[in-house]
């Protein structure tokens, strides 16, 4: 079945309410890392319920409208063929450690690639405080559907990337991943079984499941609130990133980063295969 355009683009999600609790706060970093080190303090303030903080990247998991391509077969995508293309956040206030959130969530664009050629499918979301109504944060997510190009959509013009800076970078951050990273991470609500079960992975193309995008991107924001925030995870107000190959649990995510008037450009790479995996990434930075 190919991608019904029409359909898609008029399709509507219902508000996506959702509980979190500390709890899951402490889960989301665990499943990123944190706390790797259990007695260095920087990191123990975001999986310890004592003075807990929350990481900004984590509302990119809230207020989701759930696995609707792999439930609803008429819109017409892949789910076995689809991986992460993009994924920015704009962080409007700092998440509460516990709380009850909104997101509404849209289809904001689609571009038909061309058959063989994949399609994207981009979905925004705005997560607001049930509480209180504060626009907590703006997320805007692409879906790279590997199978499903050529469906006769209209030709439109993908979001422009940001430019990486040219030279060395200022910084270089290592961090590596856990052979077990996937099934600690799909405990935050993405159950994708591309990410748990070998022989869905080997039907999709991969050796072995796969760690999950929005796990890297949370990584990667770790590495810039190590390098540039001193740990104080309220100063990211932004984060863009583009993912250009799959990364393997266990292995080790090097973040490479250049410095410029609070935007910090940045790109990883996968260690051991030598392998750029996520590119032309922007953080934003408050001073």
């Amino acid at each position: 079945m190919a991608i019904n355009y029409d359909k898609l683009m008029a399709r509507k999600f219902l508000d996506a309410e959702q509980t979190y609790t500390k709890r899951d706060t402490i889960l989301y970093a665990l499943g990123l890392g944190f706390g790797a080190d259990p007695v260095d303090e920087n990191q123990l303030q975001y999986v310890y319920e004592k003075s807990l903080k929350a990481l900004p990247t984590m509302a990119v998991v809230l207020g989701s409208p759930g696995s609707w391509m792999r439930e609803d077969p008429e819109v017409g995508i892949n789910y076995l063929k689809v991986v992460h293309g993009e994924q920015s956040l704009a962080v409007h206030k700092p998440l509460p450690a516990e709380a009850t959130v909104v997101g509404h969530n849209r289809i904001d664009r689609i571009i038909d690639k061309g058959e063989g050629k994949g399609a994207v499918v981009y979905v925004e979301r705005k997560l607001y405080d049930k509480a209180n109504g504060d626009h907590l944060a703006t997320t805007m997510g692409s879906i790279f559907a590997r199978a499903d190009g050529g469906f006769g959509g209209p030709v439109t013009q993908a979001p422009a990337l940001h430019q990486m800076p040219e030279g060395a970078p200022d910084v270089v951050c290592d961090i590596a991943t856990m052979p077990r990273q996937a099934l600690i991470y799909r405990l935050s609500g993405d159950y994708n079984p591309l990410h748990s079960d070998p022989a869905v992975a080997k039907a999709a193309g991969f050796p072995v499941p796969i760690l999950h995008g929005l796990c890297t991107y949370g990584i990667v924001g770790h590495a810039v609130i190590k390098s540039f925030c001193g740990y104080d995870a309220s100063r990211l107000t932004g984060l863009q990133v583009r993912f250009s190959s799959p990364i393997y649990p266990g292995e080790t995510i090097r973040v490479e980063m250049w410095k410029s008037a609070g935007v910090v450009s940045l790109r990883a790479k996968v260690l051991e295969r030598d392998l750029v995996v996520l590119s032309n990434g922007r953080a934003d930075i408050q001073q």
